[in-house]
């Protein structure tokens, strides 16, 4: 069976202003928006600090933090209120006190799965979690090409967890989204494809009706 499956426009930036930019633009075609926080320590680079991200009241956001310690801004995050709050399995503490704290708050809590990570490995996390996002791009960095063998996970997941949301962050645009669509995902977030578009809402439509195609032609 072929599951509803929703496109959510990213934004990563280290910038005030081209955030504002990013978010009105996003504002105009979608309400659900994936908003990544890098450190400069788990991630190479560092975006925008977590203390400046803010979001329209009729989005529904959700926090991805690639970030080595997420107990260290989750005072932040439970003021900021997101519909959900993506933390990495590779972190450098144990998540399960910030999960419990974000569950409590009425926050959905994801897992995030590096390329190298095993889903049989992190299964405590994915039996707490709302949503499992499989990352098969490069941290903090948008336009990076995907790394479609980790499609694999996603039964693997799927199987661990049958009713949890499962999301794919990493190089998804027009040659490959289709097929993205057809392996069992709930949500595909795309970066550059739509944020370095001429018209992003042009392109996050084209997007939307690349993955209502069904077979290799039509």
């Amino acid at each position: 069976m072929i599951r509803t499956v929703s496109i959510v426009p990213t934004i990563l930036t280290d910038n005030k202003q081209d955030y504002r930019e990013q978010a009105e633009k996003i504002n105009v075609f979608t309400r659900r928006v994936q908003i990544d926080i890098t450190d400069g320590v788990f991630a190479p680079v560092e975006t925008l600090d977590i203390t400046n991200v803010w979001w329209p009241k009729n989005w529904e956001a959700d926090l991805h933090l690639m970030v080595a310690n997420p107990s260290e801004h989750l005072d932040t995050v439970l003021k900021l209120g997101p519909s959900l709050c993506i933390l990495h399995a590779e972190a450098n503490e144990d998540l399960t006190p910030s999960f419990n704290a974000l569950h409590e708050a009425g926050i959905k809590v994801g897992v995030a799965l590096l390329p190298s990570t095993f889903p049989g490995a992190v299964k405590n996390y994915i039996d707490m979690a709302d949503h499992v996002l499989i990352f098969a791009g490069q941290l903090g960095v948008q336009g990076s090409p995907a790394d479609l063998m980790q499609m694999e996970k996603i039964p693997l997941v799927r199987n661990m967890k049958p009713e949890v949301e499962i999301g794919w962050d990493g190089g998804a645009n027009m040659t490959n989204v289709r097929a993205l669509a057809h392996a069992d995902l709930d949500v595909i977030n795309v970066g550059s494809a739509i944020s370095m578009a001429d018209d992003p809402a042009e392109a996050f439509q084209q997007l939307v009706a690349e993955i209502d195609k069904n077979g290799v032609v039509l």
